[in-house]
């Protein structure tokens, strides 16, 4: 089981749909289920895993071959929580050698779709993102160079 991960689920307080609520409340407590799923299919890996299945099924090296830099540990620890969590279903085929099919489950295609959208805003405002990025860069490039002038100008007074 990985590090953190409680054998017992807990629970904490149900966002109310549409209310104004705490932003924060579903991460008041540690071993709040909710921060755990949310840790879980935002990692990195599981969305590519998640994206890759859509509509398809993969054996584990098509997957390996498809997300790139993936090692094949972290892949099969991947594919193992997406399984315990019920998102993705695991099929073993009776052949010699075995064949693994990997496919998302009805509510591994219900993230699916969320994830879209997520990527699909991505997409919609990465120009506006980089503009704010190369403005903080700008910024903090700028702060550094004065404060290097500044530590200069106080080593030479006080020579």
């Amino acid at each position: 089981m990985e590090e953190g991960t409680l054998k017992s689920p807990s629970h904490c307080r149900v966002t109310e749909a549409g209310g104004d609520t705490d932003p924060f409340q579903w991460d008041t407590r540690e071993d709040c289920e909710v921060r755990q799923i949310l840790d879980r299919i935002a990692d990195k890996w599981s969305l590519l895993v998640i994206a890759l299945l859509d509509r398809r099924k993969l054996r584990f090296t098509e997957l390996r071959r498809e997300i790139d830099g993936i090692s094949q540990r972290m892949l099969t620890v991947t594919l193992r929580q997406l399984e315990r969590d019920g998102l993705v279903k695991r099929t073993v085929h009776p052949v010699v050698p075995p064949r693994v099919d990997y496919e998302l489950t009805p509510l591994g295609g219900t993230l699916h779709t969320t994830i879209r959208s997520l990527v699909m805003w991505t997409e919609l405002h990465q120009n506006e993102i980089a503009v704010a990025r190369e403005a903080y860069d700008a910024r903090e490039a700028a702060e550094a160079a004065e404060a290097v002038a500044a530590e200069a100008q106080a080593a030479t007074a006080a020579v």
